[in-house]
């Protein structure tokens, strides 16, 4: 069976939209890191996205399992003007717009950035690659909140906003299986 376990980066203790800045990740809870390394199958791939993040926690649970390049199709919701800001700033601004974006994603983009649909557009056409370039092996994909969404919501028939009702802890694993249909195992699982 081929499974696709999507792993959400460390924390970065930022307190605002964190979407393409490339902030480093927190990671110092050594012993969550060992226990979600040892969780993930021996045989499987590691990719993650190319910020800073997602690469070095990659590297973190690796665990001698075979790596791929990095791919920026795998990153985070790019915020545009939004980024870096916190979500009360952005909704002091203009608070029809922020809502929008969050309780109905779909075609509603930051200013300068990427609507859910973009979003989802990319990181499955990503996976989808990887998937045909590797298939029958089970993928560790180390990326970031939006990006597992994509792939939760896609396993599950969900829409954006169904997907944004789900928590996706720093250092958690989501399952899915690919084969024979998409379904998703287990949603942010915390070791």
């Amino acid at each position: 069976m081929s499974r696709l376990f999507l792993v959400r980066h460390g924390p970065t203790h930022a307190k605002s939209m964190v979407g393409w800045s490339d902030l480093p990740a927190d990671l110092s809870d050594t012993a969550a890191i060992a226990r979600l390394a040892q969780h993930l199958p021996e045989d499987a791939l590691v990719i993650s996205s190319d910020l800073i993040r997602a690469v070095h926690t990659a590297d973190a649970i690796q665990n001698g399992r075979d790596r791929l390049p990095h791919d920026p199709d795998l990153r985070e919701i790019h915020f545009g003007e939004w980024e870096l800001k916190r979500w009360v700033e952005v909704n002091d601004s203009d608070p029809d717009h922020v809502r929008a974006f969050w309780e109905t994603p779909g075609d509603v983009a930051a200013p300068g950035g990427e609507s859910w649909n973009a979003v989802v557009a990319r990181v499955s056409g990503a996976v989808d690659r990887l998937m045909n370039t590797h298939q029958d092996r089970d993928l560790v994909i180390v990326a970031h909140f939006g990006a597992i969404l994509t792939q939760i919501a896609r396993a599950e028939g969900m829409s954006g906003a169904q997907a944004f009702g789900h928590k996706i802890d720093n250092l958690s694993v989501s399952t899915i299986r690919t084969q024979p249909d998409w379904g998703a195992e287990v949603i942010n699982q915390v070791l």
